[in-house]
């Protein structure tokens, strides 16, 4: 079975997206494959290179490129809630003439029709949010 992943919350004020890390290992480590994650609203964080949790503490963007690597899913951040919370690539940070950029690898800015692909292409879209 082919599954996708809406991610809603915010990463570290939020449970839903730890549980849908665990959901998303879950899948990668069984038969099923994991198609599109897509992160939307607050969740764009979970792409943000710059975040830097205490030591005891989840690396929660780590955590979420290990599975791209170790599977051929695709996390996709929300282009426009990306922007409204400074998450941008190299191509967004020139075309707003900003320093730098801070998506961390294996992410890809996108939008919400990506989304709406992963619906057409799964077998299941499983929703994690507050």
């Amino acid at each position: 079975m082919k599954f996708s992943i809406l991610v809603l919350g915010s990463p570290y004020s939020n449970q839903s997206v730890n549980t849908a890390l665990r959901f998303a290992k879950a899948v990668v480590a069984s038969e099923h494959s994991l198609y599109r994650v897509f992160f939307y609203h607050d969740a764009v964080q979970c792409g943000n290179a710059l975040v830097t949790p205490p030591q005891d503490d989840v690396d929660i963007p780590a955590e979420w490129q290990q599975i791209s690597e170790t599977d051929t899913a695709e996390l996709i951040v929300c282009i426009a809630s990306a922007l409204k919370r400074g998450v941008l690539d190299t191509t967004e940070a020139e075309r707003y003439e900003k320093d730098s950029s801070n998506l961390a690898d294996e992410f890809i800015i996108s939008g919400l029709g990506q989304m709406v692909d992963a619906t057409i292409h799964s077998d299941r879209v499983i929703t994690f949010g507050p």
